[in-house]
Formats: structure tokens, sequence, C-alpha cells
């Protein structure tokens, strides 16, 4: 099944990708081929930005796959994000080598902060990108898989699922906020220098991530497409609707929630492993429950089950809460909470569901 055929009856989609498109190409030409005077220049700041929204984007559509169309609502999706974040930060940090403040060659500053004496057995082979690649996929999809497998063969269903995910994202924020983890502790993972040989502070390089995260969202978007399009997607929502009713007629529902809700992580984790660079840092405070329930957020506002409305939704709410926290940072969080409330009540199929709704009706 190509592009094409996956995006036949998803004009949303066709108009995403046709937007995402243009975009990836626009920026890189205003802020590399116009000059700063130039009213039309984009400056890196907002290259960047818009890179990092992206990868929320990418998380979005991750989180609408498992409670869109298989009606898991995880509040533990922050959890992978991290991870991924975490296994990008970690190269990262190899990759200073001598230039940090302490001049150690072999173990990162805040080790030799600590006082420890050698490089710790989990930190091996991040010094290469292949193996870091590997691991944002693998650690996100390790832990979703086993998290997984023991939920859903005991049949943790509902709200009791979801306060698990949530409990299971704020167990890892505890661990990782612990020195000792081996993970910078408080700080975390800073003070990136290069990624791959290029500088993270060159425009280009910046230019390289935006276009790297626009490529993962489009490629995430037709592979999430590809997959609610298929007869594991038409399976996922069966189990959604009628769960007990798809088990009594032979399929194995634990299996199809597994394989959905793995792969969702694994999307989730590469989001992670493009956040990093961009933003340059990576602590525990990504662990926090409260940026899970806020993905929950951004599909419900955009539009669950839809894929584009989850893109929608992620680019709106987190370019309202960078120009709302600048404009009124006391008031952002009472905005946020009131948009969740207003789109639950009056528009429970989210913004894209109105639009199609106006369609419906013209």
């Amino acid at each position: 099944m190509n592009s094409l055929n996956l995006l036949k009856d998803d004009r949303g989609g066709q108009i995403f990708l046709g937007l995402l498109l243009l975009v990836a190409i626009v920026v890189p030409v205003l802020n590399l081929a116009v000059s700063e005077g130039h009213p039309l220049h984009l400056s890196t700041y907002t290259v960047t930005l818009t890179g990092k929204y992206l990868t929320y984007a990418l998380l979005a559509v991750a989180v609408d796959l498992v409670w869109g169309y298989l009606g898991i609502l995880s509040l533990g999706h922050a959890a992978f994000f991290a991870l991924g974040g975490y296994a990008m930060g970690m190269y990262l940090m190899r990759q200073i080598g001598d230039r940090g403040v302490y001049g150690n060659p072999e173990l990162p500053d805040f080790m030799v902060f600590l006082n420890w004496q050698e490089l710790p057995w989990f930190w091996y082979g991040f010094d290469q990108f292949w193996f870091a690649a590997l691991m944002v996929m693998l650690v996100p999809g390790l832990l979703a898989f086993v998290f997984g497998w023991l939920a859903f063969r005991s049949r943790v269903t509902g709200v009791y699922l979801s306060i698990i995910t949530q409990a299971l994202t704020y167990a890892l924020m505890l661990a990782f906020f612990r020195n000792e983890m081996g993970f910078g502790g408080n700080n975390g993972l800073t003070d990136f220098k290069d990624i791959l040989g290029f500088s993270l502070q060159s425009d280009a390089t910046r230019i390289g991530l935006f276009l790297a995260s626009a490529a993962a969202l489009a490629l995430g978007y037709l592979a999430c497409r590809l997959i609610v399009t298929s007869r594991l997607g038409r399976v996922a929502v069966a189990v959604r609707d009628a769960e007990n009713r798809t088990r009594f007629i032979g399929y194995k529902v634990e299996r199809i929630k597994l394989a959905i809700f793995t792969f969702s992580a694994v999307l989730s984790g590469i989001a992670g492993a493009l956040y990093v660079p961009q933003v340059g840092i990576i602590n525990p405070g990504e662990f926090s429950p409260l940026n899970s329930i806020e993905l929950v957020i951004w599909v419900a506002i955009g539009g669950r089950a839809t894929l584009y409305g989850a893109v929608a939704g992620a680019l709106m709410v987190n370019y309202g809460k960078t120009y709302f926290t600048a404009a009124l940072p006391e008031m952002w969080l009472f905005a946020l909470g009131g948009l969740f409330v207003l789109v639950t009540l009056f528009l429970p199929r989210g913004i894209t569901g109105l639009l199609r709704r106006k369609e419906a009706a013209a």
C-alpha cells in the first residue's frame, strides 16, 4: 500500500502533509537565504521553536493512535518521550569529550562533580550514534512492551489503566531525580556541543534538526495511517468500541493492544530524541505526570481518532502556551484548563470534528 492509497480518503491528512511540505521548504529559505535585516527573515530561534513544535506533534500522533483508535487513555506517554530524550542526551554528552568544564575525556561533568571514578556500564556504547538511535527506540519500546504485557494480560482497563500509566511516569521521575542513578539528577543532561560532528550552535545544524523533525512527523503520520487503515486498525477500533465482543469472536485482544501500544511508545521515543538537541537539555521534569495530561489535552482539542487533529491540537496549544506564558504568565494554566473544559462540553470531537460537521452540513 503506497502513500497515495493511504491518503485516498484522508482529506485532512492530505492538507496536513501538504502544509508540512510547504513549511519544510519555506522555513530554511527564510532563515538561510533571506538576510537578517529583511522583514521576511526567520530567526534561528523561530526555526528551533518550530522544530520543537513538530516533535510535540509527533508525540501527539502517538497518543492519538492509542487513545483515539484503541481506547487506551494513556497518562504515561511523557515517560516514553523522556526516555528517548535521555538516550539522545547520553549520546550528546559523550560527544563533549574533554571540552567539558572539568576536561575529563571519558566522564560527563556531573559525574566528575559527584566523584564518580568510572563510566557506568549503561553508558557504554553511547559514544556511537547508531547505538544511541537504537536505544531511542528500544528502551521506550521495551518498557511499553513489558508494562503492556503485564497490564493487558491482567485485563486492566479504563481509569485503572490510566492511573497505572500515570504512576509509572511518576515513579520514573522520582528515580531520575536521584544523583546515584547516573543521569544527572535534578539538573539532567545539558551543555551539548555537537551532533554527528556538526555544531549545535550552527544555523545549518538547526535547519537540519528542523527538517529531521518534519520528516519524522510525516513518516510517523503515514505509519500510523497505515496501521489504522489496515485490518489491525479495524480490529483496534472494534476493541475500543466493544472489547468483550471482539474477544468473544476469537481475536487476541491483548496482542492487538500490546502491538499498538508498543509502537506508539517507539514513536514517542523518537519525538523525544529529536526534541533534546533542539532545546539543549533533558531533565527529570520531562517525566512529570502533568506533561502526560497536557498531551491528552492537545489530542482532545484537536480531535481524537483523526491523527491530523492531534497535530493541529499540539501546534495550537503550544503556540498559545509560548505566547501567553510571556503575555499572561499567571493566567496560562487557567486558560488551558478552561479550553479543555469548553472543548469537552461543546466540541466532544475537537476542532477538526467541528470542521467536518460544517463540511457535512454544506
